[in-house]
């Protein structure tokens, strides 16, 4: 049985995706989601057993990990990472229960984003604890990124901004960062751990963005940059409007995109890596732009 976390979440859509495919290799899975919702009635749909409990209350994380042999931890880009690890740390210790983490380029000691630093210390919690670990630390924006923070200026002014700066991104789509956590569950092999760094699929500046969305769209979409400032002002504004952005995220963003802007991506992408780790071809951006 594997317990899987964050299966209802909206970033990349990485965990139910996670679902899906374990269900379709045969595996036992276990979600563990807050609160019951459509969400959750789409993963049960699927084979997959729902229990409620909560990543801040160790109480109820005890019971989900009954009969769990493997689980998936992550957590949203938000407050609340570290004593998150911390109770399910202490659930999970002594068990024997091996853990796939999804993680990200950012979590470092001395990134300028609070919350990199905060995924940082939620990974070395989870290795104090002495558990069987798997850190996917991914070195690569998703490319559901684009139309979940672009797509509202996109389609009312043709216009991508962001404080990216003119140099390229790494990419990845957000299946095949499931793809990834799939490949760590059933070919552990692949991995060298406890911390790995998956590459991207492909590096793309965002004026290459702006000109695949412009033939999608059949209209002129070009890519403005701006100052961290605007653009975290911007973002806040957005999370006021759409559920795709939290204030905290929109500060993390803006950190992650300055940095890139001053010292580029912190690893090529590599195709042929991404391949052999998740077994086929990844996404491409150009792929993905035909799907939304």
């Amino acid at each position: 049985m594997i317990l899987v976390t964050g299966a209802t979440g909206r970033h990349g859509g990485t965990g139910a995706h996670l679902v899906r495919r374990l269900k379709e290799e045969g595996r036992g899975v276990r979600v563990l989601a807050r609160t019951r919702s459509e969400r959750t009635e789409a993963l049960e749909a699927l084979g997959a057993e729902v229990v409620t409990g909560d990543l801040q209350d160790r109480r109820s994380i005890v019971p989900a990990l009954e009969g769990v042999d493997q689980a998936y931890f992550t957590y949203p880009i938000d407050a609340g990472v570290i004593p998150a690890a911390a109770n399910f740390a202490a659930a999970a210790r002594g068990t024997g229960t091996r853990v796939v983490v999804m993680s990200m380029g950012p979590a470092h000691p001395a990134h300028p984003s609070a919350r990199g630093r905060d995924q940082w210390l939620a990974e070395e919690i989870l290795q104090w604890a002495g558990l069987d670990l798997l850190v996917l630390r991914i070195a690569a924006a998703f490319h559901e990124n684009v139309p979940a923070l672009h797509g509202r200026s996109v389609e009312r002014e043709g216009v991508i901004r962001n404080c990216f700066g003119e140099g390229k991104v790494a990419w990845i789509n957000g299946r095949d960062a499931a793809e990834l956590a799939v490949a760590a569950f059933l070919h552990p092999e692949r991995f060298a751990g406890p911390i790995c760094h998956p590459q991207g699929a492909e590096e793309l500046s965002h004026h290459e963005i702006a000109e695949i969305l412009t033939e999608r769209h059949g209209r002129p979409v070009r890519f403005e940059p701006v100052t961290p400032e605007q653009w975290h002002r911007e973002l806040v504004e957005l999370s006021t409007v759409e559920d795709v952005v939290n204030p905290d995220m929109a500060g993390h963003i803006t950190e992650v995109a300055a940095r890139v802007a001053q010292h580029g991506s912190t690893m090529a992408a590599d195709a042929q890596a991404l391949k052999a780790l998740i077994g086929r071809e990844p996404m491409t951006f150009r792929e993905y732009a035909r799907l939304i």
